[in-house]
């Protein structure tokens, strides 16, 4: 399923099972299941009764519903109260609300380049005030 169209929202509605997959520009309201992998640039919104297992590839997401797999994004990973999340996954940033279930090996792409400029910065002054001290 491919879509050319960044102005649509494709939405995967409550009952419809999708295996296999999805590449499009566009954003994505998800209600139903999909089964495979899932990539766009677009916003991923997961309903309460959504759930996607396998690899979702993307910018930012929203989440109310539940995950599986391999979930890769440059943006930020929004849970809400309902969120389940397992696997693995690789943000910028993620807003965690109370209630949500998060059970993965994470890791925060954006956020290491300025803690590593910040230790950086706090070493130099230490290391200078112990040659002289």
């Amino acid at each position: 399923m491919t879509t050319d169209n960044t102005s649509q929202q494709n939405i995967i509605a409550q009952g419809t099972k999708v295996v296999g997959d999805i590449t499009s520009k566009g954003a994505f309201r998800i209600d139903g299941t999909i089964q495979g992998t899932l990539k766009t640039p677009g916003k991923i919104v997961v309903g309460k009764t959504g759930i996607i297992n396998g690899t979702l590839d993307g910018a930012n997401a929203d989440f109310e519903g539940k995950f599986s797999g391999k979930l890769k994004l440059s943006g930020t990973l929004t849970l809400k109260t309902s969120a389940h999340i397992e696997g693995e996954v690789e943000v910028g940033k993620l807003a965690v609300e109370p209630g949500a279930t998060f059970n993965a090996v994470c890791s925060m792409k954006g956020a290491v380049k300025e803690l590593n400029k910040g230790e950086q910065q706090q070493q130099k002054p230490r290391a200078e005030t112990e040659r002289t001290a």
